[in-house]
């Protein structure tokens, strides 16, 4: 235990100033972005023609699948939860392994998987070659006729890259513009004084380094984790620290989907990561902070209508 406490105490010395606020904007193609938006929604891009992008990551829903695992064609379901793709252009890596560098190498995951999308490059390319309107878009946007795989998870990525959710009451605390309630900041000390920033920081407040869920107490359930790609025993129970930006909006919880809330999100962290249980008042005021990470609709969105 107190190996554990010297960890903790030592994060929170070398990790106070670790969080950065969502800068107003990124560069982007805004053509190629609005290309990519009616791409990212359209169903035609799946096997059955049911399942589009929006499917697994809805707008209404943070972005991200309320159900524990996300529906794929034919009804058939995934073996992990789908994480929101909100503001994941910060994200270092993509999947909850890494496996993706960026989000244009993401979409190969979906795109070809069997129990998501279940599509073959050649039979994407096909399908948007069928559409007069695309191929009059592709035609402006890229300046050719030839409409290739890469042009499309070019344009999807575009659009996914603007999906930043800029403001939240947390940035503008770090800017002075606005203020923490009293539990909002008791809150915000907790999360440092019991080492939450140190896995959950940067601009996407996670999303930048891999860590080992159950660092103290074991979990039962690893799929998909770093161990399927490394092969490496010590990648076991590994993944892609998630981003807490938008994170009220988002569950339910983890890889598993076994936090339901965020009481439950914390009480698990608690316990198998830090190795006690958190008072009911300290949980409170946890909740409270991580309710101030949620920003604005992405601007993008508005450039849509």
């Amino acid at each position: 235990m107190k190996k554990i406490v010297f960890f903790i105490f030592f994060c929170f010395l070398n990790a106070q100033m670790l969080i950065k606020p969502i800068p107003e904007s990124v560069k982007i193609d805004l053509q190629k972005a609005k290309l990519g938006a009616v791409l990212f929604f359209d169903p035609n891009l799946s096997r059955d023609r049911k399942i589009s992008c929006a499917s697994c990551h809805k707008p209404n829903e943070g972005w991200a699948d309320k159900r524990k695992v996300s529906i794929g064609v034919y009804g058939k379901k995934g073996n992990i939860q789908s994480p929101t793709v909100l503001n994941s252009v910060f994200n270092f890596r993509q999947f909850w392994n890494g496996r993706a560098k960026d989000l244009k190498e993401q979409m190969n995951g979906p795109f070809h998987s069997h129990v998501e999308m279940d599509m073959t490059n050649e039979l994407i390319v096909r399908r948007v070659k069928t559409n007069k309107i695309y191929v009059k878009m592709f035609r402006k946007i890229y300046k050719t006729k030839n409409i290739t795989y890469d042009m499309i998870t070019d344009a999807i990525a575009e659009f996914e890259k603007a999906l930043i959710t800029p403001d939240s009451k947390f940035d503008l605390y770090l800017k002075g513009k606005a203020k923490l309630t009293p539990l909002e900041k008791k809150g915000y000390i907790l999360f440092k004084k019991y080492g939450c920033i140190t896995c959950h920081n940067g601009i996407n407040i996670g999303g930048n380094s891999f860590q080992k869920m159950g660092l103290v107490n074991p979990v039962e359930d690893c799929v998909g984790d770093r161990f399927t790609i490394t092969h490496n025993p010590i990648d076991k129970c590994v993944y892609k620290v998630p981003t807490l930006r938008n994170i009220a909006l988002t569950a339910p919880y983890f890889h598993d989907a076994k936090a339901k809330n965020l009481r439950q999100a914390i009480n698990i962290m608690s316990k198998k990561n830090l190795g006690f249980k958190m008072q009911k008042e300290e949980i409170d005021a946890l909740i409270a902070f991580l309710k101030t990470l949620t920003g604005k609709e992405p601007k993008i969105l508005k450039e849509l209508k």
